[in-house]
């Protein structure tokens, strides 16, 4: 059973706190997955708006940039369980990400 604040005073949760408390942690846990998947795609942004400079006209894109930037905008469809998230997540002890994805070319 949880405790609860009310008027200052810490007690034992009701049987309908306790639910509600219940209910919002399984909601909280059930869109682990999806909070994961939005942080994956700002990171994403990040790294296509450092190469976006790359599709200016009077400059040719390399093909390996290509190629990357195609891969980090497929990461959607090539990487759809929450294990994959954590593995393209994954950082190493300075914090830098450690997927191969992320790096640039």
């Amino acid at each position: 059973m949880s405790k609860v604040i009310s008027n200052n005073i810490i007690r034992e949760a009701t049987a309908e706190e306790q639910a509600n408390i219940d209910a919002r942690e399984k909601a909280w846990n059930d869109s682990s997955a999806t909070r994961k998947l939005a942080q994956i795609k700002s990171l994403r942004l990040e790294k296509l708006i450092e190469t976006d400079w790359y599709s200016n006209s009077d400059v040719t894109m390399p093909d390996n940039i290509k190629t990357w930037r195609q891969s980090l905008r497929d990461i959607p469809q090539d990487f759809t369980t929450e294990e994959q998230y954590d593995l393209l997540l994954a950082r190493d002890e300075q914090g830098n990400l450690t997927h191969s994805i992320w790096s640039k070319p």
